[in-house]
């Protein structure tokens, strides 16, 4: 009697991939819901302000004025004097700053200043995320990263590093490590594609190479991996003409503004200025958790009102970063769902502001992604890629998450340099990615 071939993992479950997977899930994607705007518990005194409001410069350049939409501006200071780009002079930067600030002609008020803690009580829509890491004081005597890493990464060892040891460990090379070794690569949410290219070089390696011991293929489906992360460890570096403009997009609660703050502590303490713009004119809060972040780390934040022009934030925030000499200025944008139009054409408009206030400006888009979300991740950066050319990612949450393998789908199928990866909270949970690191920490055999 023949012996029955043995179908393969994604055969027995009726699965048939195709290249154009991924573009039949985008078009079946339901519309997920948008986050709720929660107006101010507390209330705000507001008295009327006095001062005359006088338009805006005009830019010569009519078609990028067209970009923009009008906004008024109550001006303090018609003088701009010199600032050192030191970060010991940002307390008078901000000071000369205040000429920048914006009203909409509605609502032109002079708000009371909240404290950091009165404006996180006085805001229902911070997620618990945001508000703990906000809340985090100065940094107590932490362990080391590549620890923080490997701890992280428990829940997705469970899956990958470790439990393809307890995989190895206990099978012969055969039909059956190799199907078992398919499912738990697609358990941990590394993608069809990316599997079957892992599974075939397996295959071709042990044919080829007649191998019989599994610690040897083991050793390769690990070097096998890393080849793939190594090709997406690529640092971001601040060069080019100033100020760097890192624009921050991503969808809604992947932690784009808590991502903002952590970053500009990094780069202050490597002696650079900076400045904040709250591009984020949607949700309601956002601008106010800017602020916070701008204060808790003495930079200035250009903002406007809730509901204003992103296109005209961003504008503006360039303007002043370039008057003030700022090295890096990094732009919040509202969380948006990668499947809504109107809003996807709304950050396109910002990124060719960008582009057309000067051609050979020096930016970043940065796409941020939530590793909870698991495969969407995937289609997220497809989308926001093919509407403004991603270049370069930063992965978040990965230490609440089983899902990390999705690292791999994103760096195999886009080849889009993976800047930062998060693995907690605090403020030093947010470091630049290193392959090595994270195959290490991945691999680590549990103690």
């Amino acid at each position: 009697m023949a012996k029955k071939k043995k179908l393969g993992f994604f055969s027995r479950f009726g699965f048939s991939y195709s290249n154009d997977s991924i573009s039949q899930i985008e078009a079946t994607l339901s519309d997920q819901p948008s986050s709720i705007n929660v107006a101010m518990k507390n209330s705000v005194d507001i008295a009327t302000a006095k001062s005359t409001a006088v338009p805006r410069t005009r830019t010569p350049d009519k078609n990028l004025r067209a970009e923009i939409a009008p906004v008024d501006f109550v001006r303090k200071h018609d003088d701009v004097q010199y600032i050192s780009k030191k970060n010991v002079y940002i307390p008078e930067l901000k000071a000369s700053l205040q000429d920048y600030t914006v009203f909409s002609n509605q609502s032109l008020a002079a708000e009371k200043t909240l404290t950091a803690y009165e404006t996180l009580a006085a805001v229902g829509n911070l997620d618990s995320t945001n508000s703990r890491a906000l809340d985090t004081e100065l940094p107590e005597i932490r362990s080391g990263f590549f620890t923080r890493l490997k701890n992280s990464l428990m829940k997705t060892r469970q899956n990958l590093g470790s439990g393809f040891i307890k995989l190895f460990s206990s099978k012969k090379i055969d039909n059956d490590l190799f199907e078992a070794l398919e499912e738990q690569l697609l358990v941990a949410d590394v993608d069809v594609n990316t599997t079957r290219k892992i599974i075939n070089s397996l295959i071709e390696y042990a044919n080829h190479r007649h191998i019989k011991d599994t610690e040897v293929l083991y050793s390769k489906l690990r070097e096998e991996m890393a080849a793939i992360l190594t090709t997406v460890e690529r640092p971001l570096v601040i060069t080019g003409k100033l100020p760097f403009i890192i624009l921050m997009v991503g969808v809604n609660g992947v932690g784009k503004t808590t991502t903002i703050g952590k970053l500009a502590h990094q780069y202050q303490s490597e002696g650079k200025s900076l400045m904040l713009a709250a591009g984020d004119t949607f949700r309601a809060a956002a601008i106010e958790q800017l602020q916070v972040w701008g204060e808790r780390n003495n930079i200035p934040v250009i903002a406007q009102h809730t509901g204003a022009d992103a296109a005209s934030v961003i504008f503006d925030a360039i303007q002043a970063a370039k008057a003030h000499g700022i090295d890096i200025l990094i732009a919040d944008t509202a969380g948006r769902l990668q499947n809504k139009t109107p809003l996807m054409e709304e950050l396109k408009k910002i990124v060719r502001v960008i582009k057309k206030q000067d051609v050979n400006a020096s930016y970043e888009i940065m796409l941020i992604i939530d590793a909870c979300t698991g495969q969407n991740s995937v289609i997220q950066t497809n989308l926001f890629h093919n509407a403004v050319g991603l270049t370069g990612i930063a992965l978040t949450k990965l230490d609440g998450t089983a899902k990390g393998g999705v690292i791999f789908s994103i760096a195999e199928r886009f080849n889009i340099p993976i800047r930062y990866i998060g693995v907690g909270e605090g403020i030093d949970d947010l470091q630049p990615f290193k392959a090595h690191d994270f195959i290490e920490a991945l691999f680590a055999r549990e103690n």
